[in-house]
């Protein structure tokens, strides 16, 4: 029950007045269980008196008047049943809008390689699927665990007047039930973290299934029936397990059940005998069974309510352990800054790095040069640490020795807000938006004048005007599937992306596979158009196209996590080296193709 407080705490930081409300009718309707029990003995105690009185209207009278009362305050217990049941989901969704703007937080500020581990996943995944539930829930079995222990309380004390031993009685006959509660709760958190991954799995099963883009590749080999079998049999045994551990339930709180069901037949016995023997009236009878009757039911619930609570102090534990997680990537306590509106220049001096969790090296002891205002090409084979230069570029991640330097300032020493402002990316698996044509050029943008002329510039610069035109609202039409929008082909999306990077004014321009969805016209056309779009800005282009990396000023060979060749285009071809020889060998390739046409 650490964790209590603290959800205590973020109850009311999300939902103050509702809380103070929500309180108050806790107590209201915690009372009023006991003023209903003692109504009902004065009722049973005037209707005994109305029926051998003869028909005297002053005994009729107050059994009518005492009906009323029950009836009054059975209404009164109704409608304020009915006003909390509002106030408790106004709170429970502030409360859950604030969990998942925690969530949201804590996942934009975490670094990259925390999203890059299963076990981060699995912390994650438990955080996020019981944020939709768990706060509404602890709300709710919070209030009934306040407002049944204040019921209880007056009940006991009631039960208190006819024997002091009865309290415990009451007590006695519920711990089975408590006992089972804890440990079923406990074994079933237990079972749950063993199963987070599988959890992922069979979600990641039902969206391969189920989305839109992966239905060709599953319909052409055929591997629809394979998911779908896998889907199952994973949910057959997740299904099966939980199964038995709820029927293992049932069967432990049924034995629970007949000892609370014992205990309670022999107390109202024991209340029987006794106004058998004159010590009590029939009111104090239909009161006392009522009393031990609701006690146990209370007890009962109150046991239900923090097997609950129980199961979300894990729920409030995988939360609060996910919110405790601190980005790696250090701030500089007095961070240097960047001259505005200055060509920069980048070098990476001596750069060494493996990715967390792996003992190969994608760089090692790498140096590149990339001077200010100048267009640079990267090349070289898949896994040689191309796109592992963008991640240490935009500070995703630190080196493991040497340093990275923009105008000769360590990155480390910049704010890194700032060092990704003053960079654009157009990534290797840029995102489709499911938005605006409009709003995947500029998601945050505004909707002034100003902001869509910027907008259709950047669209023009990447050539993504002609499919935007060609669509039934231009800029303002919705793409994607999932909200009925329109679908665009590989390079129309990735000319969208590449609008998305050139929208933003930053020194530095980085391109991974700028026109590798393009044909080769859209390329042409986009090459004519790159150096004006980059000009007086440092552009790092990634590239396996050599008609692409042949306008850059320098290119530069990488293999292996080290450069191995640099120069002018003419220059490594005149060289002879890896470069040029595939630059010939592509060629030569060609010119056969050609000549077989």
């Amino acid at each position: 029950m650490g964790y209590l407080p603290r959800a205590v705490a973020l109850v009311w930081a999300s939902a103050r007045v509702w809380t103070v409300a929500w309180a108050g009718l806790l107590v209201v309707q915690g009372i009023l269980p006991l003023a209903i029990v003692y109504l009902t003995r004065e009722v049973v105690d005037a209707l005994a008196l109305a029926l051998k009185s003869n028909g005297d209207w002053t005994a009729i009278r107050q059994a009518l008047i005492s009906a009323g009362l029950v009836g009054g305050t059975l209404l009164l217990e109704e409608v304020l049943r009915r006003v909390s049941q509002w106030v408790r989901t106004a709170q429970s969704e502030l409360v859950q809008d604030h969990v998942m703007d925690l969530i949201h937080s804590k996942a934009i500020s975490l670094d990259i390689s925390f999203f890059e581990t299963s076990e981060c996943y699995d912390q994650l995944h438990r955080a996020r699927v019981d944020s939709l539930s768990r706060p509404a829930l602890l709300v709710e079995n919070i209030g009934a665990l306040i407002q049944n222990g204040i019921t209880l309380a007056v009940m006991a004390a009631v039960l208190v007047t006819y024997a002091a031993w009865l309290p415990a009685v009451l007590f006695a006959g519920t711990l089975p039930a408590a006992a089972v509660v804890g440990w079923y709760a406990l074994r079933f958190n237990q079972w749950r973290i063993r199963n987070t991954m599988n959890e992922r799995r069979v979600r990641y099963y039902d969206w391969l299934l189920t989305q839109h883009e992966h239905v060709p590749e599953l319909r052409l080999f055929d591997l629809g029936t394979h998911y779908k079998a896998a889907y199952q049999r994973l949910r057959r045994r997740l299904r099966a397990e939980r199964l038995a551990l709820v029927r293992q339930q049932m069967l432990a709180e049924i034995a629970a059940g007949c000892i609370a069901l014992l205990t309670g037949g022999l107390a109202v016995a024991w209340m029987a005998w006794r106004a058998v023997r004159g010590s009590g009236t029939l009111g104090d009878v239909a009161l006392f069974y009522q009393v031990f009757n609701q006690g146990q039911r209370l007890m009962r619930t109150l046991l239900e309510n923090a097997g609950e609570m129980y199961r979300s102090m894990f729920f409030l534990e995988n939360l609060f352990e996910f919110l405790e997680n601190q980005p790696q990537l250090v701030e500089p306590t007095k961070p240097t800054s960047l001259k505005p509106m200055v060509p920069v220049g980048v070098r990476f001096e001596a750069v060494s790095f493996r990715y967390p969790g792996s003992s190969r090296p994608v760089l090692n002891d790498l140096d590149l040069d990339i001077p200010a205002g100048r267009v640079v090409a990267l090349v070289g084979d898949n896994g040689a640490g191309k796109s592992t230069i963008i991640k240490l570029l935009c500070r995703f991640y630190d080196p493991e020795a040497g340093c990275v330097t923009v105008d000769g300032t360590d990155i480390r020493e910049l704010s890194v807000k700032e060092l990704r402002q003053r960079i654009t990316v157009l990534f290797q698996q840029p995102l489709h938006y499911q938005a605006t044509a409009a709003e995947n050029i500029a998601p945050d943008a505004s909707h002034s004048e100003t902001a869509r002329e910027e907008i259709e510039r950047a669209a023009v610069a990447a050539g993504a005007d002609g499919p935007i035109l060609r669509l039934h609202e231009k800029y303002d039409t919705m793409l994607g599937k999932w909200f009925g929008g329109a679908e665009l082909s590989v390079g129309e999306w990735q000319r969208l992306a590449l609008a998305r990077a050139f929208l933003r004014q930053a020194d530095i321009v980085i391109l991974d596979e700028p026109t590798s969805a393009m044909d080769s016209w859209a390329e042409a056309d986009w090459l004519n158009r790159f150096r004006t779009m980059v000009a007086g800005r440092t552009a790092l282009i990634i590239t396996h196209r050599f008609t692409t990396a042949m306008r850059a000023d320098v290119i530069h060979v990488i293999e292996a996590g080290h450069i191995i060749e640099a120069g002018t285009h003419n220059e490594l071809v005149a060289l002879g080296g890896r470069y040029g020889r595939s630059w010939k060998e592509q060629i030569r390739e060609a010119g056969e193709r050609s000549l077989a046409h």
